[in-house]
Protein backbone atom coordinates (compact mmCIF):
# COMPACT_ATOMS: atom_id res chain seq x y z
CA UNK A 1 0.00 0.00 0.00
CA UNK A 2 1.48 3.53 -1.08
CA UNK A 3 0.60 6.94 -1.58
CA UNK A 4 0.07 9.08 -4.25
CA UNK A 5 3.15 11.55 -4.82
CA UNK A 6 0.72 14.34 -5.26
CA UNK A 7 -0.12 13.58 -1.16
CA UNK A 8 3.10 15.07 -0.63
CA UNK A 9 3.41 17.52 -2.95
CA UNK A 10 0.41 19.40 -3.29
CA UNK A 11 -1.03 22.95 -3.82
CA UNK A 12 -1.85 24.84 -0.44
CA UNK A 13 -1.31 27.96 1.46
CA UNK A 14 1.24 29.23 3.95
CA UNK A 15 2.49 29.91 6.52
CA UNK A 16 2.40 26.16 7.78
CA UNK A 17 1.53 21.98 6.40
CA UNK A 18 0.95 21.02 9.85
CA UNK A 19 -0.50 24.25 11.72
CA UNK A 20 -2.63 25.78 8.67
CA UNK A 21 -3.08 23.30 6.05
CA UNK A 22 -3.61 20.39 8.61
CA UNK A 23 -5.92 22.49 10.72
CA UNK A 24 -8.09 23.56 7.83
CA UNK A 25 -8.75 20.49 6.60
CA UNK A 26 -9.63 18.70 9.99
CA UNK A 27 -12.31 21.45 10.13
CA UNK A 28 -13.35 20.51 6.90
CA UNK A 29 -13.51 17.38 7.67
CA UNK A 30 -15.60 17.80 10.88
CA UNK A 31 -18.51 20.15 9.19
CA UNK A 32 -18.74 17.86 6.05
CA UNK A 33 -18.98 14.81 8.75
CA UNK A 34 -21.74 17.02 10.74
CA UNK A 35 -23.88 17.97 7.71
CA UNK A 36 -24.37 13.98 6.94
CA UNK A 37 -24.90 12.69 10.48
CA UNK A 38 -27.02 15.82 12.05
CA UNK A 39 -29.81 18.46 10.74
CA UNK A 40 -28.25 21.72 10.57
CA UNK A 41 -31.20 22.98 13.14
CA UNK A 42 -30.30 20.90 15.26
CA UNK A 43 -26.86 22.59 15.94
CA UNK A 44 -26.29 25.71 18.29
CA UNK A 45 -22.78 25.73 18.39
CA UNK A 46 -19.11 24.66 17.63
CA UNK A 47 -16.14 24.64 19.45
CA UNK A 48 -12.26 24.29 18.48
CA UNK A 49 -9.70 22.86 21.21
CA UNK A 50 -6.16 23.21 20.44
CA UNK A 51 -3.68 21.28 22.47
CA UNK A 52 0.38 21.77 22.70
CA UNK A 53 1.78 22.69 19.64
CA UNK A 54 -1.00 23.96 17.37
CA UNK A 55 -1.82 26.11 21.13
CA UNK A 56 1.75 27.47 21.41
CA UNK A 57 2.47 28.20 18.21
CA UNK A 58 -1.32 28.28 16.74
CA UNK A 59 -1.39 31.82 16.58
CA UNK A 60 2.24 32.66 15.02
CA UNK A 61 1.26 30.20 12.30
CA UNK A 62 -2.61 31.36 11.41
CA UNK A 63 -4.17 28.11 12.84
CA UNK A 64 -7.03 30.22 14.27
CA UNK A 65 -7.49 31.54 11.29
CA UNK A 66 -7.26 28.27 9.14
CA UNK A 67 -9.58 26.57 11.48
CA UNK A 68 -12.69 29.44 10.74
CA UNK A 69 -11.66 29.16 6.88
CA UNK A 70 -12.22 25.22 7.07
CA UNK A 71 -15.41 25.99 9.11
CA UNK A 72 -16.75 27.75 6.45
CA UNK A 73 -15.97 24.94 4.10
CA UNK A 74 -12.50 26.13 2.33
CA UNK A 75 -9.86 23.93 1.33
CA UNK A 76 -6.54 25.07 1.56
CA UNK A 77 -5.80 23.85 -2.20
CA UNK A 78 -8.50 26.36 -3.66
CA UNK A 79 -9.02 28.56 -1.02
CA UNK A 80 -8.31 32.57 -1.60
CA UNK A 81 -5.51 33.35 0.64
CA UNK A 82 -6.83 36.81 0.25
CA UNK A 83 -9.96 35.91 1.83
CA UNK A 84 -8.66 33.52 5.05
CA UNK A 85 -8.12 37.48 6.97
CA UNK A 86 -11.98 38.44 6.02
CA UNK A 87 -13.03 35.30 6.91
CA UNK A 88 -12.15 36.05 10.60
CA UNK A 89 -12.62 39.48 10.95
CA UNK A 90 -15.48 38.89 9.51
CA UNK A 91 -16.58 36.54 12.53
CA UNK A 92 -14.73 38.42 15.35
CA UNK A 93 -17.22 41.35 14.54
CA UNK A 94 -20.24 39.39 13.62
CA UNK A 95 -19.76 36.77 16.21
CA UNK A 96 -21.00 34.44 14.23
CA UNK A 97 -20.01 31.52 11.35
CA UNK A 98 -21.68 29.94 8.94
CA UNK A 99 -20.65 26.75 8.70
CA UNK A 100 -19.87 24.60 5.39
CA UNK A 101 -21.06 28.57 4.16
CA UNK A 102 -24.60 27.40 4.46
CA UNK A 103 -25.91 27.20 8.38
CA UNK A 104 -25.02 30.26 10.54
CA UNK A 105 -24.52 29.89 14.72
CA UNK A 106 -22.84 31.87 17.51
CA UNK A 107 -19.11 31.90 17.77
CA UNK A 108 -16.78 33.63 19.25
CA UNK A 109 -13.17 33.15 18.24
CA UNK A 110 -11.78 34.19 21.73
CA UNK A 111 -13.96 31.86 23.60
CA UNK A 112 -15.49 28.90 21.30
CA UNK A 113 -11.65 28.72 19.84
CA UNK A 114 -9.59 27.57 23.03
CA UNK A 115 -6.08 27.19 23.18
CA UNK A 116 -4.98 24.68 25.48
CA UNK A 117 -1.09 25.52 25.58
CA UNK A 118 -0.03 23.56 28.91
CA UNK A 119 -1.99 20.78 27.53
CA UNK A 120 -0.78 17.71 25.19
CA UNK A 121 -3.31 14.80 23.80
CA UNK A 122 -1.06 11.75 24.46
CA UNK A 123 -1.22 10.51 20.76
CA UNK A 124 0.57 13.42 19.33
CA UNK A 125 1.96 17.14 19.56
CA UNK A 126 -0.53 18.48 17.19
CA UNK A 127 -3.97 17.92 18.85
CA UNK A 128 -7.65 19.07 17.95
CA UNK A 129 -10.70 18.55 19.08
CA UNK A 130 -13.97 19.72 17.51
CA UNK A 131 -17.35 19.46 19.42
CA UNK A 132 -20.70 20.64 17.83
CA UNK A 133 -23.51 21.15 20.60
CA UNK A 134 -27.23 21.08 20.13
CA UNK A 135 -29.39 23.78 21.93
CA UNK A 136 -29.40 21.69 25.14
CA UNK A 137 -25.45 22.17 25.22
CA UNK A 138 -25.37 18.23 24.61
CA UNK A 139 -22.54 17.12 22.30
CA UNK A 140 -23.94 16.42 18.40
CA UNK A 141 -20.95 15.02 17.28
CA UNK A 142 -17.41 15.38 18.89
CA UNK A 143 -13.70 14.09 16.66
CA UNK A 144 -10.40 14.66 18.06
CA UNK A 145 -7.85 14.61 15.10
CA UNK A 146 -4.11 15.05 14.48
CA UNK A 147 -1.98 17.56 12.42
CA UNK A 148 0.73 15.08 11.60
CA UNK A 149 2.84 16.86 9.11
CA UNK A 150 2.93 17.76 5.46
CA UNK A 151 -0.66 18.63 5.91
CA UNK A 152 -1.70 14.77 6.62
CA UNK A 153 -4.64 14.44 9.14
CA UNK A 154 -5.58 11.91 10.94
CA UNK A 155 -8.30 10.71 13.98
CA UNK A 156 -6.99 8.49 16.51
CA UNK A 157 -7.77 5.05 15.36
CA UNK A 158 -5.59 6.22 12.07
CA UNK A 159 -2.59 7.06 14.12
CA UNK A 160 -2.60 3.50 15.53
CA UNK A 161 -3.04 2.20 11.87
CA UNK A 162 -0.42 4.04 10.60
CA UNK A 163 -3.17 5.64 8.25
CA UNK A 164 -3.87 8.97 7.37
CA UNK A 165 -7.10 10.40 6.30
CA UNK A 166 -5.31 12.28 3.52
CA UNK A 167 -3.42 9.76 2.19
CA UNK A 168 -5.42 7.59 -0.40
CA UNK A 169 -3.77 4.31 -0.54
CA UNK A 170 -3.72 1.75 -2.83
CA UNK A 171 -2.07 -1.07 -3.99
CA UNK A 172 0.81 -0.54 -6.22
CA UNK A 173 2.83 -2.78 -8.77
CA UNK A 174 6.11 -2.01 -6.76
CA UNK A 175 5.32 -1.29 -3.06
CA UNK A 176 8.81 -0.41 -0.64
CA UNK A 177 9.00 0.87 2.31
CA UNK A 178 12.71 1.03 2.95
CA UNK A 179 15.35 2.91 0.34
CA UNK A 180 16.98 -1.00 -0.09
CA UNK A 181 13.59 -2.16 -1.16
CA UNK A 182 13.53 0.54 -3.74
CA UNK A 183 16.54 0.16 -4.69
CA UNK A 184 16.17 -3.52 -5.15
CA UNK A 185 13.53 -2.88 -7.30
CA UNK A 186 15.32 -0.78 -9.65
CA UNK A 187 18.33 -3.12 -9.96
CA UNK A 188 16.13 -6.17 -10.87
CA UNK A 189 13.42 -4.26 -13.15
CA UNK A 190 16.23 -2.06 -14.33
CA UNK A 191 13.93 0.87 -13.18
CA UNK A 192 15.15 4.28 -12.48
CA UNK A 193 13.49 5.54 -9.09
CA UNK A 194 11.45 8.14 -11.24
CA UNK A 195 10.18 5.04 -13.24
CA UNK A 196 9.37 3.17 -10.49
CA UNK A 197 7.64 6.37 -8.98
CA UNK A 198 5.57 6.79 -12.38
CA UNK A 199 4.47 3.36 -12.66
CA UNK A 200 2.97 3.44 -9.05
CA UNK A 201 1.03 6.59 -9.91
CA UNK A 202 -0.31 4.98 -12.88
CA UNK A 203 -2.47 3.25 -9.98
CA UNK A 204 -3.97 6.59 -8.88
CA UNK A 205 -3.73 8.79 -12.09
CA UNK A 206 -3.51 8.43 -15.86
CA UNK A 207 -0.03 9.27 -17.51
CA UNK A 208 -2.22 12.35 -18.63
CA UNK A 209 -2.88 13.07 -15.24
CA UNK A 210 0.14 12.80 -13.33
CA UNK A 211 1.65 15.06 -16.08
CA UNK A 212 -0.32 18.28 -15.85
CA UNK A 213 -0.79 17.93 -12.11
CA UNK A 214 3.53 17.85 -12.17
CA UNK A 215 3.10 20.67 -14.40
CA UNK A 216 0.92 22.81 -12.25
CA UNK A 217 3.04 22.08 -9.12
CA UNK A 218 5.92 23.14 -11.12
CA UNK A 219 4.08 26.29 -12.50
CA UNK A 220 3.02 27.41 -8.95
CA UNK A 221 6.91 26.98 -7.83
CA UNK A 222 7.67 29.22 -9.94
CA UNK A 223 4.60 31.39 -9.43
CA UNK A 224 5.58 31.79 -5.67
CA UNK A 225 9.28 32.33 -6.82
CA UNK A 226 8.24 35.28 -9.01
CA UNK A 227 5.88 36.29 -6.40
CA UNK A 228 8.27 36.69 -4.18
CA UNK A 229 10.33 38.82 -6.26
CA UNK A 230 8.03 41.36 -6.60
CA UNK A 231 6.46 41.93 -3.27
CA UNK A 232 7.51 44.21 -0.82
CA UNK A 233 7.27 45.29 2.39
CA UNK A 234 7.17 43.72 5.69
CA UNK A 235 5.86 40.34 7.09
CA UNK A 236 3.34 40.61 8.85
CA UNK A 237 3.29 38.94 12.50
CA UNK A 238 4.91 41.78 14.67
CA UNK A 239 8.36 40.94 14.20
CA UNK A 240 8.64 43.85 11.66
CA UNK A 241 11.40 41.43 9.04
CA UNK A 242 11.91 43.11 5.88
CA UNK A 243 11.10 41.15 2.52
CA UNK A 244 14.41 41.23 0.87
CA UNK A 245 13.85 38.87 -1.93
CA UNK A 246 13.11 41.93 -3.88
CA UNK A 247 16.36 43.84 -3.35
CA UNK A 248 18.29 41.26 -4.22
CA UNK A 249 16.23 39.89 -7.05
CA UNK A 250 17.21 43.65 -8.24
CA UNK A 251 20.83 43.05 -7.69
CA UNK A 252 21.75 40.00 -9.31
CA UNK A 253 19.42 41.10 -12.46
CA UNK A 254 21.15 44.42 -12.94
CA UNK A 255 24.49 42.46 -13.06
CA UNK A 256 26.05 40.71 -15.59
CA UNK A 257 28.48 39.09 -13.91
CA UNK A 258 31.27 39.42 -16.60
CA UNK A 259 34.15 41.93 -16.93
CA UNK A 260 34.99 43.42 -20.42
CA UNK A 261 36.89 40.44 -20.89
CA UNK A 262 33.96 38.25 -20.70
CA UNK A 263 35.05 36.61 -17.54
CA UNK A 264 33.16 35.46 -14.68
CA UNK A 265 33.71 37.77 -11.88
CA UNK A 266 31.90 35.72 -9.17
CA UNK A 267 31.63 32.10 -9.72
CA UNK A 268 29.44 31.81 -6.55
CA UNK A 269 26.78 33.93 -8.04
CA UNK A 270 24.38 30.94 -9.30
CA UNK A 271 24.37 30.23 -5.40
CA UNK A 272 23.18 33.51 -4.68
CA UNK A 273 20.71 32.87 -7.33
CA UNK A 274 19.29 29.76 -5.64
CA UNK A 275 19.03 31.67 -2.03
CA UNK A 276 17.37 34.50 -4.01
CA UNK A 277 14.89 31.41 -4.88
CA UNK A 278 14.15 30.11 -1.46
CA UNK A 279 14.10 33.63 0.46
CA UNK A 280 11.44 34.62 -1.98
CA UNK A 281 9.56 31.23 -1.63
CA UNK A 282 9.42 31.20 2.07
CA UNK A 283 8.53 35.12 2.27
CA UNK A 284 5.49 34.29 0.21
CA UNK A 285 4.58 31.47 2.82
CA UNK A 286 5.40 33.61 5.73
CA UNK A 287 2.97 36.22 4.43
CA UNK A 288 0.12 33.25 3.86
CA UNK A 289 0.50 32.95 0.17
CA UNK A 290 -0.11 30.08 -2.35
CA UNK A 291 2.14 27.12 -1.98
CA UNK A 292 3.48 23.72 -2.49
CA UNK A 293 3.56 21.66 0.55
CA UNK A 294 6.71 20.02 -0.41
CA UNK A 295 6.96 18.10 1.69
CA UNK A 296 5.86 20.87 4.23
CA UNK A 297 5.57 24.35 4.02
CA UNK A 298 8.14 25.39 6.55
CA UNK A 299 10.49 23.93 3.82
CA UNK A 300 8.61 24.74 0.98
CA UNK A 301 11.73 27.08 -0.48
CA UNK A 302 14.06 24.43 -0.91
CA UNK A 303 12.81 22.41 -3.47
CA UNK A 304 11.52 24.58 -5.36
CA UNK A 305 14.74 26.86 -5.08
CA UNK A 306 16.61 23.51 -6.31
CA UNK A 307 14.42 22.83 -9.33
CA UNK A 308 15.00 26.32 -10.25
CA UNK A 309 18.70 26.12 -10.35
CA UNK A 310 18.10 23.21 -12.68
CA UNK A 311 15.97 24.40 -15.12
CA UNK A 312 17.63 28.01 -15.28
CA UNK A 313 21.33 27.01 -15.32
CA UNK A 314 21.51 23.05 -15.93
CA UNK A 315 18.89 21.73 -18.51
CA UNK A 316 19.49 22.98 -22.20
CA UNK A 317 18.94 26.62 -22.93
CA UNK A 318 16.39 27.75 -25.87
CA UNK A 319 12.59 28.60 -25.60
CA UNK A 320 10.24 28.91 -22.64
CA UNK A 321 9.90 26.42 -19.69
CA UNK A 322 6.14 25.15 -21.75
CA UNK A 323 8.14 24.89 -25.34
CA UNK A 324 11.46 23.32 -23.80
CA UNK A 325 9.42 20.11 -22.15
CA UNK A 326 9.55 18.93 -18.69
CA UNK A 327 10.52 15.73 -18.62
CA UNK A 328 13.50 16.42 -16.62
CA UNK A 329 11.21 17.92 -13.72
CA UNK A 330 9.21 15.57 -14.23
CA UNK A 331 11.74 13.51 -12.69
CA UNK A 332 12.76 15.78 -10.27
CA UNK A 333 9.66 15.37 -8.97
CA UNK A 334 8.87 12.14 -8.79
CA UNK A 335 12.43 11.39 -7.61
CA UNK A 336 12.13 13.55 -4.79
CA UNK A 337 8.48 12.09 -3.81
CA UNK A 338 10.50 8.70 -3.55
CA UNK A 339 12.38 9.99 -0.70
CA UNK A 340 9.66 12.13 1.33
CA UNK A 341 7.44 9.00 0.93
CA UNK A 342 10.30 6.78 2.87
CA UNK A 343 10.70 9.84 6.17
CA UNK A 344 6.72 9.49 5.93
CA UNK A 345 6.75 6.32 6.27
CA UNK A 346 9.75 5.54 8.67
CA UNK A 347 9.71 8.70 10.37
CA UNK A 348 7.79 12.43 10.78
CA UNK A 349 7.83 15.23 8.19
CA UNK A 350 6.27 16.80 11.64
CA UNK A 351 8.39 19.65 13.38
CA UNK A 352 6.29 18.72 16.26
CA UNK A 353 7.68 15.75 16.40
CA UNK A 354 11.25 15.66 14.86
CA UNK A 355 12.30 19.02 14.82
CA UNK A 356 13.30 21.12 11.59
CA UNK A 357 15.26 18.20 10.41
CA UNK A 358 12.26 16.30 9.98
CA UNK A 359 10.69 19.57 7.46
CA UNK A 360 14.07 21.09 6.02
CA UNK A 361 16.17 18.33 6.27
CA UNK A 362 13.62 15.98 4.82
CA UNK A 363 13.05 18.86 2.12
CA UNK A 364 17.30 18.64 1.85
CA UNK A 365 17.21 14.96 1.15
CA UNK A 366 14.53 14.86 -1.19
CA UNK A 367 16.15 17.99 -3.32
CA UNK A 368 19.09 16.10 -3.27
CA UNK A 369 17.71 13.20 -4.51
CA UNK A 370 15.79 14.99 -7.08
CA UNK A 371 19.24 16.63 -8.41
CA UNK A 372 21.33 13.79 -8.15
CA UNK A 373 18.37 12.28 -11.08
CA UNK A 374 18.72 14.96 -13.28
CA UNK A 375 22.61 14.77 -12.89
CA UNK A 376 22.16 11.39 -14.50
CA UNK A 377 23.30 9.87 -11.37
CA UNK A 378 22.07 6.13 -10.29
CA UNK A 379 19.58 5.10 -8.02
CA UNK A 380 22.96 4.03 -5.50
CA UNK A 381 24.09 7.50 -6.34
CA UNK A 382 20.42 9.23 -5.76
CA UNK A 383 20.48 7.41 -2.05
CA UNK A 384 23.25 8.61 -1.78
CA UNK A 385 22.35 11.91 -2.40
CA UNK A 386 19.48 12.11 -0.54
CA UNK A 387 21.30 10.16 2.62
CA UNK A 388 24.23 13.50 2.62
CA UNK A 389 21.20 15.89 2.43
CA UNK A 390 19.79 14.31 6.09
CA UNK A 391 22.69 13.30 7.59
CA UNK A 392 24.59 16.63 7.85
CA UNK A 393 20.83 18.31 8.89
CA UNK A 394 20.10 15.56 11.87
CA UNK A 395 19.60 17.03 14.89
CA UNK A 396 18.29 20.19 13.66
CA UNK A 397 15.47 21.96 16.05
CA UNK A 398 12.61 23.77 15.55
CA UNK A 399 12.39 27.49 17.42
CA UNK A 400 10.56 29.71 15.41
CA UNK A 401 10.82 33.15 16.92
CA UNK A 402 7.09 34.44 18.15
CA UNK A 403 5.88 31.05 16.99
CA UNK A 404 5.83 32.64 13.36
CA UNK A 405 7.60 30.88 10.05
CA UNK A 406 10.08 33.73 9.66
CA UNK A 407 13.05 33.59 12.16
CA UNK A 408 15.02 31.12 11.31
CA UNK A 409 12.70 29.43 8.53
CA UNK A 410 13.54 31.82 5.69
CA UNK A 411 17.13 31.69 5.82
CA UNK A 412 17.26 27.90 6.62
CA UNK A 413 15.50 27.03 3.73
CA UNK A 414 18.17 28.84 1.45
CA UNK A 415 20.67 26.92 3.49
CA UNK A 416 19.15 23.78 2.81
CA UNK A 417 18.95 24.66 -1.11
CA UNK A 418 22.64 25.41 -1.32
CA UNK A 419 23.24 21.65 1.34
CA UNK A 420 21.03 20.19 -1.30
CA UNK A 421 23.02 21.16 -4.57
CA UNK A 422 26.25 20.43 -2.52
CA UNK A 423 24.94 16.78 -1.75
CA UNK A 424 24.08 16.29 -5.23
CA UNK A 425 27.06 16.74 -7.31
CA UNK A 426 29.12 14.67 -3.96
CA UNK A 427 27.16 12.51 -4.66
CA UNK A 428 27.09 12.14 -8.80
CA UNK A 429 30.35 13.67 -9.93
CA UNK A 430 32.54 12.40 -7.11
CA UNK A 431 31.16 9.70 -6.03
CA UNK A 432 30.16 6.30 -6.96
CA UNK A 433 26.98 5.16 -5.13
CA UNK A 434 28.87 3.02 -2.58
CA UNK A 435 28.77 4.82 1.04
CA UNK A 436 28.95 3.64 4.37
CA UNK A 437 25.86 5.30 5.97
CA UNK A 438 22.84 4.05 4.27
CA UNK A 439 19.41 6.25 3.85
CA UNK A 440 17.71 4.18 6.05
CA UNK A 441 20.27 4.31 9.06
CA UNK A 442 20.26 7.83 8.51
CA UNK A 443 16.06 8.10 8.79
CA UNK A 444 15.94 5.52 11.84
CA UNK A 445 18.70 7.74 12.79
CA UNK A 446 16.62 10.91 12.54
CA UNK A 447 13.83 9.38 13.77
CA UNK A 448 15.55 8.80 17.18
CA UNK A 449 16.56 11.90 17.43
CA UNK A 450 13.30 13.42 17.28
CA UNK A 451 12.51 11.31 19.92
CA UNK A 452 15.13 12.20 22.02
CA UNK A 453 14.88 15.75 21.35
CA UNK A 454 13.25 17.82 24.07
CA UNK A 455 9.84 19.27 23.40
CA UNK A 456 11.03 22.88 23.90
CA UNK A 457 13.06 22.38 20.81
CA UNK A 458 9.90 20.70 18.67
CA UNK A 459 7.58 23.77 17.17
CA UNK A 460 6.79 25.25 20.70
CA UNK A 461 8.86 27.97 20.22
CA UNK A 462 9.88 27.39 24.31
CA UNK A 463 13.23 27.23 23.59
CA UNK A 464 16.67 28.14 21.17
CA UNK A 465 16.02 31.22 19.26
CA UNK A 466 12.75 31.82 19.84
CA UNK A 467 13.53 32.36 23.76
CA UNK A 468 16.82 34.00 23.39
CA UNK A 469 15.79 36.49 20.70
CA UNK A 470 13.00 37.69 22.57
CA UNK A 471 14.95 38.31 25.83
CA UNK A 472 17.44 39.95 24.18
Amino acid sequence: MMISLFELLKIGVGPSSSHTVGPMLAALQFVTELAQVRAPGQVARIQVDLFGSLALTGVGHRTDRAIIAGLMGEHPQTVDPQAIDDYFEAVLGTRKIRWLAQYEVPFEPRGDLVFHREEFLPQHPNGMRFTAFDHEAMTLLEREMFSVGGGFVADQRQLQSGDDELAQTVRVPWPFCSAEELLGICESRQLSIAQVVHENELSFHSATAIAAQLDQIWAVMNECIEAGCRHTGVLPGGLNIPRRAPDIYRKLSSDSNTDAAGCIVDPLRRMDWVTLFALAVNEENAAGGRVVTAPTNGASGVIPAVLAYYDRFMRPAGGSHADRGNEGVHDFLKTAAAIGMLYKRNASLSAAEMGCQGEVGVACSMAAAGLAAVLGGSPSQIENAAEIGMEHNLGLTCDPVAGLVQVPCIERNAMGAVKAINAARLAVLYGDGRHRVSLDKVIETMRQTGIDMQSKYKETSLGGLALNVVNC
